[in-house]
């Protein structure tokens, strides 16, 4: 039974990255860590240019993850969309793998007869709701998304609410690019609950450049800390109850 955890970057963008290092190379190294890179680009009245189209798609293909371009009112249904078919893209990927070392070739679901089919898409859909969830979001507050915010932000907290319906546990960040000071600013740190953006949202200053290649860079190396932190915490349970012995 797959116990490991999901972790992903949800991207949320409306277009070209002008700053830093290159997104599309950045969302590689994340799908080399194990971290799925999913893109939303947020659109206005077809207003999404050809460059930030492919950059989106780019970021979505390097990084295993799903990208979906949307007007501003249906960010909410598709924030909750593109991280749930990431999740199930994850877990097929997970299954498919068990399935080969099992089988001892290269066999993937949709290759299994249908009644054995159907109880493999159980297990998937119970892992679904089940698996461990982390969601590193990343809002682009450039100047062209100061009145997308709002909508954001409701979209994120539809995400909290339904994503809590799970069974299983779910951690999400928030970071904002470009920040006050620096490229990237977090905004919320590793947290099970997204309602604590409420206060926050208002508070955000929008312009300034589009550093979305720094912004994935920060995302991984939050990842990396989370990491390291647990495996130094459970040392230290090792070696006291070692020490207690």
């Amino acid at each position: 039974m797959y116990t490991g955890k999901i972790r992903q970057i949800l991207l949320i963008t409306d277009g070209c990255s002008n700053q830093g290092d290159d997104p599309i190379a950045m969302a590689a190294l994340a799908k080399e860590q194990g971290i799925i890179v999913n893109v939303i680009g947020v659109m206005e009245h077809d207003v999404i240019d050809e460059k930030g189209m492919t950059e989106i798609d780019g970021i979505a293909l390097s990084g295993g993850g799903v990208s979906q371009i949307v007007y501003a009112q249906q960010l909410s249904q598709t924030v909750q969309m593109v991280t749930r078919k990431a999740m199930t893209q994850t877990i097929h990927g997970v299954v498919n793998r068990e399935l080969q070392q099992i089988l001892g070739r290269s066999q993937t679901i949709e290759d299994l007869p249908p009644e054995k089919r159907g109880e493999v898409m159980e297990v998937v859909d119970e892992l679904g709701e089940t698996v461990e969830l982390e969601v590193l979001i990343l809002v682009d507050t450039s100047a062209s998304m100061k009145h997308k915010l709002p909508t954001v932000k409701e979209a994120l907290l539809d995400l909290s609410l339904s994503l809590n319906a799970r069974s299983g546990e779910n951690q999400f960040s928030v970071f904002v690019f470009p920040g006050k000071k620096n490229d990237v600013e977090k905004l919320l740190d590793w947290t099970p609950k997204l309602q604590s953006l409420t206060s926050i949202f208002s508070q955000l200053t929008t312009g300034g450049i589009t550093p979305t290649g720094p912004a994935l860079r920060t995302a991984l190396s939050s990842f990396n800390q989370k990491q390291s932190l647990r495996s130094l915490l459970s040392r230290d349970d090792e070696s006291y109850f070692e020490e207690s012995m």
